[in-house]
């Protein structure tokens, strides 16, 4: 499912997508999907998709944050938590640093 969400992210022209394995580094979540959006009008375009291809998965989210705002959403899945940021917000948060004990795999 991790790659099926990374290149749904990819086909709806996200960018810097990356996916941090947090297997043995946290006890709440297996993997983070980082992503940028240019827009909030593209990271609503991007958590529309997502609900498509998590319902059509069978899949309920626990929860989803920051729809409103738009600049950073939260897509919590369980294992896979989705971080869909604008890019000055990406920056600020450095998820990627925070979690650097996490190995990480950059999609082009």
């Amino acid at each position: 499912m991790l790659e099926e969400l990374v290149e749904l992210l990819l086909s709806k022209k996200a960018e810097e997508v990356v996916t941090l394995d947090l297997r043995g580094v946290s006890a709440f979540a297996d993997f983070f999907i980082i992503s940028s959006a240019e827009s909030t009008k593209q990271s609503r375009a991007l958590v529309e998709s997502l609900n498509q291809k998590i319902s059509s998965l069978g899949i309920v989210p626990y929860g989803i944050e920051g729809e409103e705002d738009s600049r950073w959403i939260l897509y919590d899945l369980g294992d896979i938590v989705i971080h869909i940021f604008t890019p000055e917000l990406r920056a600020f948060y450095d998820l990627e640093n925070l979690w650097s004990q996490a190995k990480k795999k950059v999609y082009l």
